[in-house]
């Protein structure tokens, strides 16, 4: 220490190499930098020092007052080296005093020093920083965590440089060459397969936002946030050998599930499982699905009303009673006491499992019949129970016989028969009691079918009672042969056209109002054209407008071009009011995740303002989309597919001489199809519509 003190006392002599206490060192009111070094950056200099000790001297100049030097010296380059040395004195690591290695300058002027030093420098190439960080880590075998403390920087840094360093070194060439930015050369890092991200490089095209790099890198691979990877879980999945590809420079949602094989394998096991329990309370058999078999082909029964027990029912009452004591004066859980909440969510199970016990399956169905156990949208379990093969549905549902129907195989006359060869043989044979031919019966129900058919026509009333009974036979008895009106149901299934759309609230608005009519039929089909008898007119209105509703079909498909039919749909949703901003709201997933940027905008352009669009411009897609969402939530915003065309103005109803009204719109007679400009106009919007959809 005597000989630090010596040289630091001794007359200066410019070019030498000095030791000067730590706190004989000052900023110099010569430096050039005026914006002062950032906290990280004083930070990576002090792990830098404590790791490795100093690279680069300080450059100094003697303190002056007057002409007489005063022990201190100024830091003419160097002077976040200088922070970094008191940052690691304030934190006890070294004594105030600490000698510094500085090189003492007297000659060149201190401001020129301060600006050359920050001035002639080549900044190092990024990927010659990946590269040596993952050089680091595979040769000295550190992790993150330690390269991290060695320069000062954060364990994730060090993962993300890490990550970079390992992307194939073709793709780190074209880096170095300025044929990729760094936000593409991210996108590539999300997985460290080489011959993948080479094979996305080379079908790139004039796109390559980075988030199309991404989408392409992991096309083969699953969200972390899909239903089969939130239904098995990260922890099952990586137990059975999966591998889970993180992105470590945006917010990947739990990254991505690298086995699709795997994770379905572990889903589908996981809904056998359940479907063993559901096996156990008595049904033939279960079958687990990750999707829901829209073609399974069979009848489908549902729980019957039961009368409950006295006891059931008395416990019931006084549940009842508890339960409106507890919720009094309360309109809320969130402002109950906690064991006052607790207490009555407890007695609302309760009323909730005695209440479900009015309704059961039958015995037969149970032991005939079966269940699905699949998936939802959002990785819960669904489980349809009722369900009946064809070959048990006699065992599920038997029927009485009835003798008049019963017909032996080889009394079956060919319908195709010739008439005049069963005309002859009727003369042939006039014994008494022979049945009445198959032709003569054809003839005498066709003429009561046209009876019929008159009769029907001018009785208004029983015409509907017929149409309910024909389409609630086919919908929720699966016979077509109940009825004798020639009129099929057709049901389109969405589930294949919408990913998710069979658990949305308006899906299950419609799965209770069937289950709420299917519990209140008859067992058997032939009492159903009583039931229906039976009902009130309402009533009778409202299961046939359930019956047609579940017939609507107003999907528009770019194979399968129908203008009229959806003309028609929109002429249905004006005059219903059908407001889609209730039941669906424009997010990333439903929406805006899947249009381009220039469709964004236009939307945000719409819903909130211009201004609210030019905020959102600068952004990437992905990002763009999230602030889209936001900016677009409870503005009741909503795509052209979606909205209902605003009525068609009425013509004001003006009398002529004798008093008489003229027709109104929707009482004259339709002629929109004779004017062929207006026809032409519909084909060109619908044609927009299909472009835009195909977009």
């Amino acid at each position: 220490m005597n000989a630090v003190t010596e040289m630091t006392a001794a007359e200066p002599v410019s070019g030498i190499e000095i030791f000067v206490p730590l706190n004989k060192l000052k900023k110099s009111p010569k430096n050039a930098r005026k914006v002062p070094h950032g906290e990280a950056a004083i930070e990576a200099l002090a792990a830098s020092i404590a790791h490795k000790g100093l690279i680069q001297n300080l450059v100094i100049e003697p303190e002056m007052k007057g002409d007489k030097p005063t022990g201190a010296y100024l830091v003419s380059a160097g002077e976040g080296r200088r922070l970094a040395y008191l940052l690691r004195a304030k934190r006890k690591q070294i004594r105030k005093n600490h000698p510094v290695r500085c090189r003492l300058d007297t000659e060149n002027d201190a401001s020129e020093i301060s600006l050359d030093e920050n001035v002639t420098r080549t900044p190092m190439h990024p990927a010659d920083q990946f590269e040596r960080f993952h050089e680091l880590s595979e040769a000295k075998g550190w992790g993150a965590e330690e390269i991290g403390a060695r320069f000062g920087v954060s364990g994730n840094v060090v993962k993300q440089r890490l990550r970079l360093g390992s992307v194939s070194p073709k793709l780190l060439e074209v880096y170095r060459e300025d044929g990729l930015t760094l936000d593409q050369l991210m996108a590539f890092a999300i997985t460290e397969d080489h011959a993948r991200q080479e094979q996305v490089f080379e079908n790139l095209h004039h796109n390559r936002e980075p988030w199309i790099i991404r989408r392409d890198m992991t096309a083969g691979n699953v969200p972390a946030d899909s239903r089969c990877a939130v239904f098995v879980g990260a922890d099952a999945y990586l137990e059975a050998g999966g591998n889970i590809i993180r992105d470590l420079f945006t917010d990947d949602q739990g990254g991505f599930f690298e086995d699709a094989g795997l994770l379905d394998m572990l889903a589908t096991e996981k809904l056998r499982e359940i479907a063993g329990e559901v096996l156990a309370e008595g049904w033939k058999w279960t079958e687990a699905h990750i999707d829901y078999p829209h073609s399974h082909g069979m009848r489908r029964f549902y729980p019957e009303p039961v009368e409950l027990s006295d006891e059931d029912e008395a416990r019931l009452d006084t549940l009842s009673t508890e339960h409106d004591e507890l919720a009094e004066g309360y309109s809320s859980y969130d402002e109950m006491p906690e064991d006052v909440a607790a207490k009555l969510e407890a007695v609302s199970d309760e009323i909730d499992t005695i209440s479900a016990k009015r309704h059961a399956y039958d015995a037969n169905v149970i032991a005939h019949g079966g269940a699905f156990v699949v998936l939802r949208h959002d990785g819960t379990v669904r489980i349809e129970r009722g369900f009946v093969r064809p070959e048990d549905e006699a065992l599920a549902d038997p029927q009485p016989e009835d003798e008049a129907d019963m017909i032996e195989p080889n009394a079956v006359a060919n319908e195709q028969d010739d008439d005049a060869e069963e005309d002859a043989e009727e003369i042939e044979d006039e014994e008494a009691g022979k049945p009445i031919s198959d032709s003569l019966i054809r003839d005498l129900s066709a003429h009561r079918t046209l009876a019929l058919r008159v009769a029907l026509g001018e009785q208004p009333d029983m015409a509907l009672i017929a149409l309910t009974h024909t389409l609630t036979a086919q919908l929720f008895y699966s016979y077509a042969e109940a009825g004798c009106l020639e009129v099929r149901p057709t049901v389109t299934p969405l589930g294949s056209h919408a990913p998710g759309i069979e658990d949305t609230p308006l899906a299950a608005r419609a799965n209770e109002a069937h289950e709420a009519w299917a519990e209140r039929m008859p067992r058997d089909v032939a009492d159903l054209w009583g039931f229906i008898v039976a009902l009130d007119d309402g009533e009778r209105l409202a299961l046939l407008a359930h019956c047609v509703s579940c017939t609507v079909n107003a999907l528009r498909l770019p194979w399968d071009r129908k203008p009229r039919t959806l003309k028609t749909a929109d002429r249905l949703a004006t005059a219903l009011r059908l407001d889609m901003a209730k039941d669906w709201t424009p997010t990333v997933g439903s929406y805006l995740g899947r249009i381009t940027k220039a469709h964004i905008l236009e939307a945000v352009v719409d819903g909130v303002s211009e201004d609210a669009a030019r905020r959102i411009a600068d952004k990437k897609k992905p990002e763009m989309a999230d602030a889209a969402e936001q900016l677009l939530a409870g503005m009741g915003w909503l795509p052209t597919a979606l909205r209902t065309p605003e009525p068609e103005a009425e013509p004001v109803e003006a009398e002529d001489a004798e008093g008489t009204a003229q027709p109104s719109e929707a009482e004259a007679p339709n002629t929109e199809a004779q004017d062929g400009e207006a026809v032409e106009v519909e084909t060109v919007e619908d044609e927009a519509a299909y472009s835009i959809a195909a977009e």
